[in-house]
C-alpha cells in the first residue's frame, strides 16, 4: 500500500476507532444510570408501631408499594416523603416523627425501580413524576384534604416537577435538587472524566436512550417544571454538597421568584437536619404550616 493510501487510511481508522469507543461509553453510561443497584436495607415489616405497607399500580401497570402512617390525633394533612437515588423508604422514614408529632399522617414509598416498587428503569422524574400524583390521588382517597411534600436528592427533583403538572400540593421543601438532568449529568460524569468530554457522553447517553427505549431526558428538567410552578417551594442546600453543588438549587430559585432558598453552612449532601436540625425542623415544618 503506498505512502499517500496510509495517510488517508490512518486518520479514517483512528476516528472510526473513536466513533466506536464514544458510542460503547454513551451507551454504558446509559445502561448504568437507568438500573441503579439499590440495597433493600429494610425488613419486610414497616418500620414501627401504626406504619402500614401500602400500594398502588403506576399509570403503566407498575406495582408501588410504600409505607403510611396515620397518627391517633390525626388531622386532614399528610406528607410525601421522597428518597434519592440508590436509596428506599427506609432512608426517609426517620422524618416521620417529625410530622407525626404535629398531627400530619406520612406517606414513604420506593420510587420505581427502588426498593419493593416495580419498573425496569430508573427515569429521573420523567415518568416518576406520574407515580408521585397517583401517590397523592392515593392520600386524597385517605381523607388527606391538605398534601405537603418533602423530597431529598432525586426526590426534591421530581416533587419539583410533579408539583408543576398540577396544583396537587399545598406546599412542597425540596432538598438538595438537581436544576436539569444534563447539568447534574455533566457534573458527575465530569468527576470520573476529563470535563472536555462529559457532556459527549452524556448527549450520546441520552441519544440511546431516546433510541433504544423511547426515553426522552430532555424533558427531565426541574428549573423549566419550577418557572411555572404555582406551588409555594422551599429550596435546601448545603454549602458544603460535594455531590449536587448548591449552584443548582441557587439557579431553581432565580427561575421562581415565588420560591424561598435556604443555603445551610457546613451541610453535605441531604444533611441540612445533621448541621442544623433545630433549623431544619423549624423551617420545615413552619413553611408547611403557613401554607
Amino acid at each position: 500500500m503506498s505512502r499517500r493510501r496510509w495517510l488517508i487510511l490512518v486518520p479514517t481508522l483512528f476516528c472510526v476507532l473513536a466513533l466506536l469507543l464514544f458510542a460503547a461509553a454513551s451507551a454504558l453510561f446509559c445502561e448504568g444510570t437507568l438500573r441503579v443497584p439499590t440495597g433493600i436495607s429494610y425488613a419486610r415489616n414497616s418500620p414501627g408501631v401504626g406504619w402500614q405497607t401500602v400500594t398502588i399500580r403506576a399509570s403503566d401497570g407498575v406495582p408501588l408499594e410504600g409505607w403510611f402512617v396515620r397518627p391517633q390525633n390525626a388531622g386532614g394533612a399528610c406528607v410525601i416523603v421522597l428518597h434519592g437515588i440508590a436509596d428506599t423508604r427506609s432512608g426517609v422514614a426517620g422524618f416521620g416523627p417529625l410530622f407525626v408529632s404535629q398531627r400530619y399522617s406520612v406517606l414513604v414509598p420506593d420510587s420505581r425501580a427502588h426498593g419493593r416498587s416495580g419498573g425496569e428503569f430508573v427515569t429521573y422524574g420523567l415518568l416518576e413524576k406520574h407515580d408521585v400524583l397517583g401517590w397523592v390521588r392515593w392520600l386524597r382517597g385517605q381523607g388527606c384534604d391538605h398534601v405537603y411534600g418533602l423530597g431529598e436528592s432525586l426526590g426534591a427533583s421530581i416533587l419539583i416537577e410533579a408539583s408543576a403538572l398540577e396544583p396537587a400540593f399545598r406546599a412542597i421543601v425540596a432538598e438538595c435538587a438537581y436544576s436539569d438532568l444534563k447539568s447534574i449529568a455533566d457534573e458527575r460524569v465530569g468527576q470520573l472524566v476529563p470535563p472536555i468530554i462529559a457532556p459527549l457522553i452524556v448527549r450520546g447517553g441520552m441519544t440511546y436512550a431516546r433510541l433504544r427505549y423511547e426515553l426522552d431526558f430532555e424533558q427531565v428538567s426541574p428549573v423549566r417544571a419550577i418557572a411555572r410552578s404555582t406551588t409555594p417551594t422551599l429550596l435546601i442546600h448545603g454549602l458544603a454538597d460535594h455531590r449536587t453543588s448548591c449552584w443548582h438549587s441557587r439557579r431553581l430559585a432565580q427561575a421562581n421568584p415565588r420560591a424561598t432558598l435556604w443555603l445551610v453552612p457546613k451541610a453535605d449532601h441531604v444533611a441540612a437536619c445533621i448541621a442544623d436540625p433545630e433549623g431544619f425542623r423549624s423551617r420545615v415544618l413552619d413553611w408547611f404550616a403557613r401554607h
